[in-house]
């Protein structure tokens, strides 16, 4: 057996979306903070993200998270956030993963029934607080960074498919939501069908609607300057019935869709704490209220506003949102110096 690399992985899966965690096999990255070792990240090491995240290692529907020593005093680990398509600012499901993945194994002192693990991350310091039962992680809640309302009803022009109606709004990541009954289909009628046979449909809907938002109307983040919007959530039409029509409460059912083009398992802990930023700015979505968000395949977070604030003038709101993820594994990757696709490749 040859290798010239050898990458040790923790498997994980947040409410359906499978995790990749690196627990070994890389050193540290140069940087004061995890925003300048992402940066450094990016332009000096950026084939070790697709050597775990592209084929023939990974897939376009995996996310993953790198462990590295904290920044700051009040941290207990680093993370990068890393997907097929670079490497994320935040990540909710990620960070419930690493939460999981680092009481279960150990790699955090573990206190019943609650462990606290911080996490110095590129967007800031998330605490998550971690519901520990008999040395199992049953859910983690995270505090995430503050969200808002960027923009609401404006209309996109997208080639193909006509004119629609969205709202834009930040959560760690920018979300173009969409409602699904309203999207232009490619053989001229409006509206795709909230099943599960219709995935690539809405992969593709979802294509056109990114580059069109980017195209017309880009976010920029106005504080941070993070721009672009690479995820787009298509509501189901119970996302607009009265509070009350998701598990007894105010909620939202959803397929999101993320950049360059895959679907994404979870229910997407940035894009609820955007989605729940829209609703309260829609007047929709008061303070300490229980939203329940639920994914394509039914599963779902449970998140909640606790603060208002502001972001660079945008009245804003803190998100906490709550989760669980389970451990399925754990491997080695290794590279053959033989190897054809030492950075592995997408197709």
């Amino acid at each position: 057996m040859r290798t010239n690399r050898l990458i040790q992985t923790v498997e994980a899966h947040t409410e359906g979306l499978p995790v990749r965690i690196v627990t070994g096999g890389v050193g540290v990255f140069p940087g004061a903070t995890m925003a300048e070792r992402r940066a450094w990240f990016i332009e000096n090491s950026d084939e070790l993200r697709t050597f775990l995240m592209c084929e023939p290692r990974g897939s376009s529907w995996l996310s993953g998270a790198i462990l590295q020593p904290p920044t700051r005093d009040d941290a207990d680990w680093g993370v990068l956030f890393i997907e097929v398509t670079g490497v994320l600012p935040m990540c909710g499901a990620g960070t419930i993963a690493v939460a999981t993945v680092l009481v279960e194994t150990g790699m955090v002192p573990v206190t019943s029934p609650v462990t606290t693990v911080r996490l110095d991350t590129p967007i800031g310091l998330i605490a998550a607080e971690v519901a520990v039962q008999d040395g199992r992680a049953e859910s983690v809640t995270i505090v995430n960074v503050a969200s808002y309302s960027h923009a609401l009803d404006r209309i996109v022009e997208v080639p193909g498919r006509g004119e629609l109606l969205c709202d834009i709004g930040f959560g760690g990541n920018f979300y173009a939501f969409v409602s699904a009954e309203e999207v232009g289909r490619s053989d001229g009628g409006v509206g795709i069908p909230f099943e599960r046979d219709r995935a690539e449909d809405f992969i593709a809907a979802g294509r056109d609607i990114m580059a069109a938002v980017n195209e017309q109307m880009e976010p920029v983040h106005p504080e941070t300057g993070y721009r672009g919007c690479e995820h787009v959530v298509f509501l189901a039409p119970e996302a607009n019935a009265e509070p009350g029509a998701v598990q007894g409460g105010p909620g939202a059912r959803h397929v999101l869709i993320n950049a360059p083009g895959w679907l994404d398992r979870s229910p997407g802990g940035t894009g609820t704490s955007a989605l729940m930023a829209v609703r309260h700015a829609r007047g929709e979505l008061d303070l300490n209220t229980d939203f329940t968000n639920k994914s394509f395949i039914g599963t779902s977070f449970t998140g909640r506003l606790v603060e208002e604030t502001t972001v660079g003038g945008h009245a804003a709101v803190i998100p906490t949102i709550t989760g669980s993820a389970w451990l399925t594994g754990t491997a080695q990757y290794m590279l053959d110096p033989s190897d054809p696709f030492p950075a592995g490749f997408t197709l």
